[in-house]
């Protein structure tokens, strides 16, 4: 009997012990719930300035005009290539997917290259024409129309080209006054220019891209005349261009839009 009071005395006082022991233990700590993940979306909307570089080549064909008949003539043909830096500006806007913008691009060249003509290639007796020409500077005025993936920008573009053209002839190797100027003349040229470009964003405000461009220049009678000014005859020449320019842009406006 004593031992059932004992054990039953044992249970009462670990009964009003327990509620204690739990009021001793410590708050269960508060932890904020994580924040919702956050996509970023590249917008490419907003006014931009860059700075490009790259290569070229303008196919050019003369073809002589003789002075009674007006009859062509042809002389051949040569590429004038080289490097090229410029500059450009523009402005994009973004709508879903589709991309649509307008530029102006403004750019140095030395793109040359010369022949000797077919029809006056000269003699050891008689001085015979190199036909040389460079293009010095180029400008693009262009609408764009591309597709974005997020921060990769596909486009195509068109527009109007201007060329700042020189055209010079001289005496042939193994000829008479071989190397000395005979006559030059120099023009600027309009022409039509299409191209497509793959752009890369980066970082937020900048951007990375690829360019290809062709320029359509048609062909021109241009008139020479030698370093006395006198007249020299005239030449009928086509000419495009083809080139491609890696290019480098700052844009401001359009800052990524956060989408939950």
């Amino acid at each position: 009997m004593k031992k059932l009071i004992a054990a039953a005395a044992g249970t009462l006082v670990l009964g009003l012990a327990a509620p204690a022991s739990a009021a001793d233990l410590a708050a269960r700590p508060y932890t904020k719930a994580p924040a919702p993940m956050v996509a970023a979306i590249y917008d490419w909307s907003g006014f931009y300035i860059g700075i490009n570089g790259g290569g070229g080549s303008s196919h050019k064909c003369w073809d002589f005009v003789t002075p009674v008949t007006g009859t062509l003539v042809g002389e051949g043909c040569h590429n004038a290539a080289g490097g090229t830096v410029g500059g450009q500006i523009g402005y994009r806007w973004q709508s879903a997917n589709w991309v649509f913008g307008f530029e102006g691009q403004g750019n140095w060249a030395d793109f040359r290259g010369d022949n000797v003509s077919t029809l006056f290639p000269g003699t050891a007796l008689i001085t015979g024409d190199r036909n040389r020409s460079r293009i010095d500077s180029f400008g693009l005025i262009t609408g764009q129309v591309g597709y974005a993936w997020n921060n990769v920008l596909l486009y195509v573009k068109g527009g109007a080209a201007v060329v700042g053209d020189r055209y010079d002839v001289y005496a042939a190797a193994g000829t008479p006054l071989a190397g000395t100027l005979l006559a030059s003349a120099s023009e600027t040229r309009w022409g039509g220019t299409v191209g497509a470009g793959l752009e890369f964003g980066f970082a937020p405000n900048w951007s990375l891209g690829f360019e290809y461009d062709h320029i359509f220049l048609g062909d021109r009678t241009i008139g020479f005349t030698t370093p006395l000014g006198a007249a020299f005859g005239s030449d009928r020449i086509r000419q495009d261009v083809d080139m491609g320019l890696v290019r480098l842009n700052y844009r401001w406006g359009g800052p990524l839009i956060a989408r939950y």
